[in-house]
């Protein structure tokens, strides 16, 4: 009888060690679960900031050329864009009659970037104030305000008059790229803009 319960006691004690065994088991898979499922979640976070980083970049462009067409429309003629200008230099700036969206001129389309035209880069450049473009160096300032891998770039196409009669203008389209810490993050926009000429009786008869 005395032998009957010692056996029944070993063979309790074995199966807590297998349960425990099976439980760390467990735990452990868990574990690395969370770890691996931490640094899908860290990766999707970081793509996302790219995306949103390019993004921005490239509506800072298409600001910009907006901004520019106000000004410079009147007095700069449209002609075919066959080089790359930046932007920041105040006398330089084009309106393109070769037009982004003609695909016999532009065959891989809007999206196709960097914009080729003859095997050459065309658009124009702008850096805005404080954008590091293309920085190496890991410093206080890149890690507060990383670098982005090419300065955005906009297009202006002429589209031609505006129908409105009542509004007499013309119709361009503004195409941008931004990129965010390498060249595979991209985002492109694309808005049509019209600036109108208009007059008024100052008086008189």
């Amino acid at each position: 009888m005395i032998t009957h319960i010692q056996s029944a006691q070993t063979a309790q004690r074995g199966i807590v060690l297998v349960s425990s065994l099976l439980l760390l088991l467990v735990v452990t898979i868990v574990a690395l679960s969370m770890f691996r499922s931490f640094g899908i979640q860290e990766k999707i976070a970081g793509n996302m900031r790219e995306k949103q980083r390019a993004l921005q970049a490239a509506v800072t462009a298409q600001q910009f050329a907006e901004v520019w067409l106000d000004n410079n429309a009147g007095s700069t003629a449209s002609g075919p864009c066959t080089t790359l200008m930046n932007g920041n230099n105040p006398t330089q700036g084009q309106i393109c009659s070769n037009q982004l969206s003609n695909l016999s001129i532009f065959p891989n389309g809007v999206t196709a970037v960097p914009w080729m035209f003859n095997n050459a880069p065309v658009g124009v450049t702008f850096t805005p104030p404080g954008m590091l473009i293309g920085s190496t160096t890991t410093t206080t300032n890149t890690l507060l305000n990383p670098s982005y891998a090419t300065a955005p770039t906009f297009y202006i196409s002429d589209l031609g008059p505006s129908p409105e009669g009542s509004s007499p203008g013309e119709i361009y389209q503004i195409d941008a790229v931004g990129y965010g810490g390498n060249s595979n993050t991209v985002a492109v926009v694309e808005s049509t803009y019209v600036v109108s000429t208009s007059s008024r009786n100052a008086g008189g008869p």
